[in-house]
């Protein structure tokens, strides 16, 4: 869900998710698939279905790239997946 509702608690939407999924990987650039939904499972509640919404956001709007040989996703920044 992307536009929050009146019933939508702001902690567990597709945006929030995301934003912690990125702060996460703009520290550490290179992070595994599975660190990264364990931290999204642990850091909200139903995290681990908001996770895969989140990862595919992110990539649409261009600020992470997927390594499928070492199955990792990586911050490549605003400008640089054009």
């Amino acid at each position: 869900m992307l536009r929050p509702t009146k019933h939508s608690h702001p902690d567990r939407t597709v945006i929030n998710v995301s934003l912690l999924l990125l702060a996460r990987l703009k520290m550490r650039r290179l992070d595994d698939y599975d660190a990264l939904r364990k931290y999204a499972k642990k850091s909200v509640v139903g995290g681990d279905v908001l996770f895969l919404p989140a990862l595919n956001f992110l990539y649409l709007m261009g600020l992470i790239d997927y390594r499928p040989k070492t199955d990792a996703v990586e911050y490549v920044g605003p400008n640089e997946a054009i």
